[in-house]
């Protein structure tokens, strides 16, 4: 058994600290946690690092770890900004909606909208992406390695709220639709839609249906503070 902080777990994963918390408070890491600190047993965190597509590599206490865990990854800014908003999107159920928004999607062959809408509905099928507050994650049960080089996340304002069984119960307004090509891509843009989403100011703000410009600057400002809060 070893004692370290949840920083140096984190560190130790290469995700966020922050992840690493909630997986923690879910019971879905093998981990105790104890204040600050983590007793946990080095033979199943590696083997459940190995189960989950992540990487393990301890580093020495009180070293200063160069791996900084955004090092290398694109920003949220950018992802989203890149994959583009579409408004308007019809739909009257869960179905329906993903298959309009995937299949606006630029610069993808038809087979892998068809491949993406296939693995979305699978994901769908297990539990909603429907997170509460009328927003909906929706995302493939495993990266697209193999399909995709560059993450997106594709934004959709729905034309009508939808029924999509989510965990409050209330209908989705709009989807953030995340592709990644690895799992420490989408985890790492998971925690930062997260972030966002827990500013009930910005969720208010989603709810204006925002125009292009003010959606990219609110979510830039968002994550500068983010990445501020972390550098300190």
């Amino acid at each position: 058994m070893m004692k370290l902080t949840i920083k140096e777990v984190a560190q130790c994963l290469n995700l966020p600290a922050d992840t690493v918390q909630r997986w923690i408070r879910q019971g879905r890491i093998p981990l105790n946690s104890t204040g600050s600190s983590c007793t946990f047993k080095l033979s199943a965190l590696k083997k459940w690092a190995a189960e989950h597509n992540l990487s393990y590599a301890p580093n020495t206490p009180g070293q200063e770890d160069s791996r900084i865990h955004t090092a290398g990854l694109e920003s949220l800014f950018s992802v989203m900004r890149r994959s583009g908003i579409f408004y308007n999107i019809h739909g009257d159920n869960p179905e329906s909606v993903l298959q309009e928004a995937v299949n606006k999607i630029p610069e993808l062959e038809h087979s892998l909208k068809a491949t993406i809408y296939s693995r979305l509905l699978e994901r769908e099928a297990l539990v909603s992406t429907g997170i509460g507050q009328g927003i909906a994650i929706p995302h493939p049960r495993s990266p697209l390695t193999g399909h995709i080089s560059r993450s997106r996340i594709i934004t959709c304002f729905l034309e009508n709220p939808v029924n999509y069984a989510a965990i409050d119960g209330m209908p989705v307004f709009m989807l953030f639709i995340l592709l990644s090509p690895s799992t420490k891509i989408h985890l790492h843009l998971l925690s930062r839609i997260a972030y966002c989403l827990r500013d009930a100011s910005f969720v208010d703000f989603l709810k204006t249906t925002p125009d292009p410009d003010s959606f990219f600057s609110r979510i830039k400002a968002i994550e500068k503070h983010l990445d501020d809060a972390d550098n300190f």
